[in-house]
Parts: structure tokens; C-alpha cells; sequence
């Protein structure tokens, strides 16, 4: 049996990191690692907290002392970071907050990774550090040879960590990986994100805020299928290397709007446009050839099938995303939507 270690496990895509794992390989050890700030969900963790291979346990990345007594405790095999500060605007607000978690919090786990015999480590990053690409270029993508170009503090510092990832390969032989994955969507997702928060407005028949003229282009991946790329690169990938993880499924964000709108019987009229996001990266599109010619693989699920589960999903657990939004969250949504 093997020890994981998961950090940011209360979080959207380290949540579902946790139950992927938990189901795909019951012999495995989990032990998830989160400090719960405000996007930090313990209900997320719910259905697996009675799970004997399983513990959690509150705790900041950047607490060196806590991490390495884990460490020394749990004695793990392998660490995926997901645990980071990921909301743009949050960045654009208060930089310093993730240029400690994750950047600091990003070398602690690592040196307490070189501590404790070298332990295999998996850096969870985004295509966000490669900047944007021009609109009327469909034929440009992101492969792992595109420079580093980033628009936002929360970029900036996830790239930062991605090159400290690398620095402790080349200087400590650290068995490392690192993957970037375009915009993932799913269950527990956090209702400040695009998806999550048009659903949860639509359903309210509240207004529905989209930047500039909603013409930004993502590139969407069903977050299980992100996941599964995790495992694989983690289990089979390459030490040192760098694994772009996408869906080859490009959406402008006002048709992502619409689309839910109609899933829900609603109407446009709820669409409201707001003043754009500062730096607002324009395209984002992720090449996962790599990833598909050494370790094989692909995205199992088709938009239209994935947004249909994650309605779905949304509407069965309206008690999971109501908790968050009646709380702190609609402190800052009044702070970042109320006056644009």
C-alpha cells in the first residue's frame, strides 16, 4: 500500500482528486492536507471521511514545522500539490497572499519531500502561465516548449513555483512532474468560478455578470478527466518533465452563459456585462499531444455531456454550494460585482 500525500484536498479539483483516488485504487493511503480558507470545503470531503484509508488534516503548506512533523509521521510515498490561491481577481486584489502559498508553500513541501528520502512530488500548475493567445489564430496552441508569459499575479506565482519545481529537480534530483491543465469544470466547484456561478445565479434568477463582452475563449476539461491525468503522470510519467493536460474543447465564455441559460429553462435577459477584468487573458488552448503519445491519454468526456452532469450535479446538491454563498463569499461577490 502506498501513502499520498494531497494537499489542497478540500478544494475543487484536489476534492476531486481524492475521491477519483479513494475509488480507483481502495489500496492506497490518502492523507489530504488543507488549511480551509475561504474555497476550502470540508463537506467537498464528506463522503469519504468515514473511509479508513483516509485522513485529513487542517494545515497550511507553508507551515514548516506541521508539514515535516506529517511528514515524519505519515512517512508518505508521493505529494501532489493542489493546494493554492487560484481566483485571478483575488490576485489582482491582494498579490501577497499567493506569493506565500504558492510559492513558499510550494518549496516547503518540497523540502520536506528532500527530508524524508526524496519523496516523488507532482506539481499541479495551469495553462494560465503561458499568458494568452490572439483570437483570430485558432491554429496556435500551448505545447510544454511555450515560453512562460504570464498577465496576472496568480499566474505570476504559479509559475514561479513551476520553475522552483524544476530548480529542486536540476539541484536537488528531486523526482519531480509538473502538469498544466486548461479550465476544468465538475462537481464541487467553487461559485465564484464561471460555471459554478452562472448556474448558481440562473437558479436564484439572479443577474448573470459577464466580463467585457464575454468574448474570452477557454479551454474546458471535465474535471475527472483531469484527474485521471494526474494519476497516469504521477504513476507512469516522465521524472523532470512537464505535461500540458487539455481538452481540445474551446468555448467563448458568453456561449458557455447561454448554454447553461438554456440548459435551465432561463433567459438571456439575466445576462448582465460588466466592466472587463484587468489583463484578462484572451484565448486560452492547451496541445495535449504529449501526454496522449507517452502515457496515452485522452478526454473521455464530451462538453455537452460533462455540462449536462455538472447541472445536474449543481441542482441535486443545492444545500453544498447554498452553504457558500450565504456566508463570506457574498461579502466578496457584493465587493467585486456590486458596483460594476
Amino acid at each position: 500500500m502506498s501513502t499520498i500525500i494531497v494537499t489542497g484536498g478540500a478544494g475543487f479539483i484536489g476534492g476531486n482528486f481524492v475521491h477519483y483516488h479513494l475509488r480507483e485504487h481502495p489500496e492506497d493511503r490518502v492523507v489530504c492536507i488543507d488549511k480551509l480558507t475561504y474555497a476550502g470545503n470540508l463537506s467537498t470531503l464528506a463522503p469519504v471521511m468515514d473511509n479508513p484509508n483516509f485522513r485529513f488534516v487542517k494545515l497550511d503548506i507553508c507551515d514548516r514545522e506541521g508539514v515535516f512533523a506529517l511528514f515524519e509521521e505519515e512517512k508518505p510515498d508521493a505529494v501532489i500539490n493542489f493546494a493554492a490561491e487560484s481566483h485571478v481577481d483575488r490576485s489582482i486584489e491582494n498579490p501577497e497572499i499567493f506569493l506565500k502559498t504558492n510559492i513558499i508553500g510550494t518549496a516547503t513541501m518540497m523540502d520536506a519531500c528532500r527530508a524524508f528520502g526524496n519523496i516523488r512530488y507532482h506539481q499541479v500548475s495551469t495553462d494560465e502561465v503561458y499568458g494568452d493567445l490572439p483570437l483570430d489564430r485558432p491554429d496556435l496552441f500551448f505545447t510544454e516548449t511555450t515560453p512562460i508569459h504570464t498577465s496576472s499575479p496568480y499566474s505570476s506565482s504559479k509559475a514561479g513555483a513551476d520553475l522552483l519545481v524544476m530548480a529542486y529537480h536540476r539541484t536537488y534530483d528531486l523526482p519531480v512532474t509538473i502538469s498544466r491543465c486548461s479550465n476544468n469544470y465538475g462537481p464541487y466547484h467553487f461559485p465564484e468560478k464561471l460555471i459554478p456561478l452562472m448556474i448558481a445565479n440562473c437558479l436564484n434568477d439572479k443577474p448573470l455578470p459577464v466580463y467585457g463582452e464575454g468574448k474570452n475563449v477557454r479551454d474546458w476539461l471535465y474535471v475527472e478527466d483531469h484527474c485521471k491525468a494526474i494519476d497516469l503522470i504521477v504513476r507512469k510519467g516522465t521524472i523532470g518533465e512537464v505535461y500540458n493536460v487539455g481538452g481540445h474543447n474551446e468555448m467563448a465564455n458568453i456561449d458557455i452563459v447561454k448554454l447553461i441559460i438554456k440548459e435551465l429553462g432561463k433567459d438571456e435577459s439575466l445576462i448582465t456585462y460588466v466592466t472587463d477584468r484587468k489583463g484578462h487573458d484572451l484565448r486560452y488552448a492547451i496541445d495535449p499531444t504529449k501526454i496522449h503519445n507517452e502515457l496515452g491519454w485522452l478526454p473521455e468526456t464530451k462538453f455537452a455531456d460533462g455540462i449536462k452532469k455538472t447541472i445536474k450535479w449543481y441542482l441535486d446538491n443545492r444545500s453544498w454550494w447554498e452553504e457558500i454563498i450565504s456566508g463570506e463569499y457574498q461579502n466578496y461577490y457584493d465587493k467585486m460585482y456590486g458596483n460594476r
